[in-house]
């Protein structure tokens, strides 16, 4: 596997796919910094029809969500609810492990398959205007778990935890404290796809940084207007997103 990923470069694209593929990390860059999330939910899907191999793109995200999540905390840890993350990372962590391992073993096409389904039960809930809610303290900890679990799988798991997140802090605090919390899932996951020898693309991941940094420093700009139009926004990217996967979904048969 580390030797067949090894061998894909960016420069081996075509140019369309190039410029397919600069679009989605300009996005990717826009959605993680304006709102918070999602950099990975909503542009692996894109990403998987211009090359159908999530090993290969997972890394790159990853990598990415490492920088620019260190670039945007260097001065703002003192905005961090730390007694959050204590508390609630003996249910994420866990299940993130198991998801990282289902990631390394599970076939290719299931991986697509859990990718597609994940972001499309997303879209829907988003093109609905519904949200995840949780009542009770083991609701709370289902859906940190089940976060948990999709992002070791997919980098995927943003909205369950986000739900939790999102009454058990400010939000002024939230968007901090979830950037330290996704740079620690992220790490687990690069640390465990490097023991399994499994190519990190780092050379991509550099050719694509000042690709996202683009959509990231965009995203820092309009941050408070993606807030107080959130809805609005979720509802549009939400009918992309079923288009897209309902279309990645087809072409699998």
């Amino acid at each position: 596997m580390n030797s067949f990923f090894g061998q894909v470069q960016l420069l081996d694209f075509t140019v369309s796919q190039l410029v397919l593929t600069a679009l989605v990390f300009v996005w990717s860059g826009f959605v993680r910094s304006g709102l918070g999330f999602g950099g990975a939910a909503l542009s692996l899907p894109l990403l998987l029809m211009i090359f159908d191999q999530p090993l290969f793109w997972l890394p790159i995200l990853g990598l990415q969500l490492l920088f620019f999540s260190a670039l945007t905390l260097r001065n703002r840890f003192y905005n961090v609810d730390w007694g959050l993350l204590k508390k609630t990372s003996v249910f994420i962590f866990p299940a993130k492990f198991i998801g990282v391992f289902g990631l390394i073993s599970l076939p290719n096409q299931w991986l697509i398959i859990i990718i597609y389904c994940i972001t499309l039960f997303y879209a829907v809930m988003w093109m609905l205007n519904l949200s995840i809610h949780s009542d009770k303290g083991w609701t709370d900890k289902m859906l940190l778990a089940i976060g948990g679990y999709f992002s070791g799988t997919s980098l995927s798991g943003a909205p369950p935890i986000v739900a939790v997140y999102a009454k058990m802090t400010s939000k002024e605090r939230l968007r901090d404290t979830l950037f330290v919390l996704w740079f620690v899932l992220v790490a687990i996951k690069i640390i465990t796809l490097a023991a399994f020898d499994i190519d990190l693309q780092l050379s991509n991941a550099l050719l694509l940084i000042p690709i996202a940094a683009l959509g990231h420093f965009i995203g820092l700009k309009v941050h408070t207007y993606l807030l107080q139009n959130d809805q609005m926004f979720r509802r549009v990217i939400g009918g992309v997103l079923f288009v897209i996967c309902s279309i990645g979904l087809v072409a699998l048969r």
